[in-house]
């Protein structure tokens, strides 16, 4: 009937996981829910068992992925309004659908979890601990309100048509915790203008109640970088530990 439809099966337990969370957040967000939303999100179209696992059939949802290093200012104005829709949706129904619900402080309590894991490592300079350090001890950059999350967000995770979002995937982490968390990786680009837009555009449509935002969203993608380390020292790989190690000297 000239449909289109996406089939994906997951190819190992970490991603049958993740397949399992997105499947409840998709059904978390109800069709009221997504009424708020002006971009598309997939839905759930049936499944079937394959070789132990399941295949599970989505609506596809149409659009392009741009790598960050090809994000223009009006794509990130976009983005930065896409994030938005998505953290005024109302909390309740991430309660009531039994999805993660985080206050500030187990926000902040979980980022010094990773500090102090990397800490321990004996790997990461003195001089980034200190300012991570620094960063869970200012009391005004952890009083926010968290709000709805999609928790996973990447470049990957948005599709355009043109210059608007006209998708978003990727929605196993979707949660109530801190909005700084969606926007950390646009922090990754290496034209300076674009988180500078995103987050013009994302303050403007959340009214700039959150000041602190963007500080704590620079915190959330450095410790990406200690995560990444963590993940290398728990696997004891030494070619992940020693890329770990070459980013958080840089």
């Amino acid at each position: 009937d000239g449909r289109h439809w996406l089939v994906r099966v997951p190819r190992n337990e970490r991603a049958e996981a993740e397949q399992s969370a997105d499947l409840v957040a998709l059904r978390a967000l109800s069709a009221g829910v997504r009424t708020r939303l002006h971009f598309s999100v997939s839905a759930f179209a049936g499944q079937t068992p394959i070789n132990g696992t399941r295949a599970i059939v989505y609506e596809f949802v149409y659009g392009s992925k741009v790598p960050l290093a090809g994000l223009d200012v009006a794509r990130a104005t976009s983005i930065g309004r896409a994030i938005a829709a998505i953290h005024a949706l109302p909390t309740s129904f991430i309660a009531d659908s039994g999805l993660p619900v985080f206050t500030a402080l187990e926000c902040l309590r979980s980022c010094v979890t990773i500090i102090d894991r990397s800490a321990a490592t004996g790997l990461v300079p003195a001089a980034l601990l200190s300012r991570w350090e620094a960063a869970t001890e200012e009391t005004r950059l952890w009083q926010f309100q968290p709000t709805v999350i999609n928790g996973s967000l990447s470049s990957d995770s948005v599709l355009f048509g043109g210059s608007e979002v006209t998708g978003v995937l990727d929605w196993h982490e979707l949660r109530v915790g801190d909005p700084a968390r969606d926007l950390a990786w646009l922090l990754g680009s290496q034209d300076e203008s674009v988180p500078e837009v995103a987050f013009d555009a994302y303050n403007e449509a959340r009214g700039g109640g959150d000041r602190q935002v963007r500080q704590r969203a620079m915190l959330y993608a450095e410790l990406e970088l200690a995560k990444w380390l963590l993940h290398g020292t728990e696997l004891r790989n030494t070619d992940i530990i020693d890329d770990a190690v070459n980013l958080v000297t840089e």
